[in-house]
């Protein structure tokens, strides 16, 4: 992993998805590093694809991983976000989802488009508060504002102020994370 959570006490919003451009995980993070009284109120951690570029022979993987590490030097994300390499280990990624709900935290799918959304489903199962893509299957699986809430990756500011908007909630009244 790379990246550091200097507060623990904070709830994490969480990602977790190939490392390529329609799955939009460097957008998540370019979002959130952009909204300071988000970055105040919680941390960030996402598990996609390699940290290394040298482990990866994907060009668009590469861009996607370049990116990431110049997000976390441009925004100095240290102490607020976490990266972790993609895990094919099914239950310690289940673990994953119940460890971030014991955070009060929120599971984000940011992806430009999602077929279906296994990983929506599978937050979902664990109690996540759950903001997913309005384009494709998620859009069928959420309903907004009831089972969880509709994101649009591409108004990435409006993505991060509705986020923004259900932390305050949930600090001001903890019942409104549930």
């Amino acid at each position: 992993y790379i990246g550091s959570l200097a507060d623990r006490s904070k709830p994490i919003i969480f990602s977790m998805a190939r490392l390529d451009r329609v799955k939009n995980i460097t957008g998540l993070v370019e979002s959130y590093a952009k909204n300071s009284k988000l970055r105040e109120l919680v941390n960030l951690v996402v598990v996609a694809g390699y940290i290394d570029v040298k482990k990866s022979s994907d060009r668009e993987e590469i861009a996607e991983i370049e990116k990431m590490h110049d997000l976390m030097k441009q925004y100095n994300l240290n102490g607020e976000f976490r990266w972790l390499t993609a895990q094919t280990n099914r239950a310690r990624n289940g673990e994953l989802y119940r460890y971030i709900a014991d955070t009060k935290g929120a599971f984000v799918q940011p992806a430009f488009y999602e077929a279906f959304g296994l990983t929506v489903v599978e937050a979902m199962t664990c109690g996540l508060p759950t903001f997913a893509t309005c384009h494709g299957g998620p859009a069928e699986i959420i309903e907004h504002g009831v089972s969880g809430f509709h994101i649009d990756p591409y108004h990435p500011d409006k993505a991060s102020e509705l986020l923004l908007e259900f932390f305050q909630k949930s600090k001001e009244d903890p019942n409104h994370w549930e």
